[in-house]
């Protein structure tokens, strides 16, 4: 498996939301924010050996945060919810 594929996908986003989804095909993960739709069906594809029917991504703006004195901002980042072809399925543990 190429490396490329594993910088675009970070890590599956496992909540009681995307637990939800997963019942209706769909799964969540967070993804590199300069990945487009096309690398990331890509990605998903070699690594998880499935037939992605449809991408829609969500670009999640940085928070302000505080520690002591200082302020700051969290990381940028991407989530994209992966539709597969009927009958595909994504195990994760």
């Amino acid at each position: 498996m190429d490396t490329k594929y594993l910088e675009i996908i970070k890590a599956p986003v496992i909540t009681e939301k995307s637990g939800n989804l997963a019942q209706s095909n769909q799964y969540v993960f967070k993804v590199d924010h300069r990945a487009n739709k096309t690398e990331i069906k890509q990605a998903i594809e070699k690594i998880f050996n499935v037939k992605v029917e449809e991408i829609r991504t969500i670009n999640v703006k940085p928070k302000k945060r505080r520690v002591g004195r200082y302020t700051g901002l969290t990381n940028r980042t991407k989530k994209a919810i992966v539709t597969l072809a009927e009958g595909q399925q994504i195990e994760l543990n």
